[in-house]
Formats: structure tokens, sequence, C-alpha cells
């Protein structure tokens, strides 16, 4: 299993920061997780975060990202509708042990924060010999 879990409790601080205008802890941001081939590929929506303010790190299995997203709104009294999270945004994620979390790449280009974490070695399909009654090898994938 490459992506064990997400924060179980983000969505019910989301729905209380939403109900009691509050926020109880930081703001999450979307994510897209997929396998591409010998990489997984994990997508966080971003916009309106400027990069330096993006943080990333890796403890055991667990990747933890946080950004802050300024408020642009310098006058309070003339807001007519603010539906812009703005603050600390963070999302942690439970990484499987197959991955090389000591390989990240990220980049963050047009709002979207991109990790590529490879695949570790023993994780990838590997083909083994299996002998047979006459001596000849076959191969077969595992």
């Amino acid at each position: 299993m490459l992506l064990m879990r997400t924060d179980p409790f983000r969505d019910i601080d989301h729905l209380t920061q939403r109900l009691l205008g509050e926020a109880s802890r930081p703001a999450t941001m979307p994510i897209d997780a997929y396998r591409d081939g010998d990489v997984f590929v994990v997508h966080f929506d971003l916009p309106g975060v400027h990069a330096d303010s993006i943080d990333l790190e890796v403890e055991r299995n667990v990747l933890t990202v946080t950004a802050e997203r300024p408020d642009t709104v310098h006058d309070r009294e003339g807001v007519v509708v603010a539906e812009r999270p703005t603050g600390t945004f963070s999302r942690q994620l439970f990484l499987g042990e197959t991955l090389e979390t000591g390989a990240i790449r990220a980049d963050y280009t047009d709002g979207v924060l991109t990790l590529r974490i490879p695949v570790a070695e023993q994780a990838k399909p590997r083909k083994i010999s299996i002998s047979r009654g006459d001596g000849q090898p076959r191969s077969i994938k595992s």
C-alpha cells in the first residue's frame, strides 16, 4: 500500500470551522494521489500561496505539508464577500513503507505543489525463475 491514510479528523474540523466561523486547526488543502509507473505522485492545490511559504517535512513515514496564504483584504469594513480561506494550511499523509521518502522531488507550478516519490526497489514487480522438471528455467512475473 502506497498511501496508508490521511488525517481522519480533517473533514470534521473543516465542518466545525465553517459552522463556528473559527479556525480550530489549520485549514487543509485538497490532493490527488496516484501511482505512475515507478513513482507515486501527489498534487496539492495551493492557489495564491507563495512558494517560499511552503514547508515539507518527512519524519519516519509521515509527510507534513504546511503553507500560508496571506489575507489580501486590508479594509475589513468594505468586505462584501470573503470566501477564500487565508492563514496556515496543513496536511499530513501517512506513506507506506514501499516508498523512498528520502528521494522525494517537489515542484510548485501554477498553484499546484507536485511531489514525486519513488517506489522502493523491493515493492517493484519482478520476474522469478521457476525450474521445470526437465531442468529448463521458466520466468514468471511476481
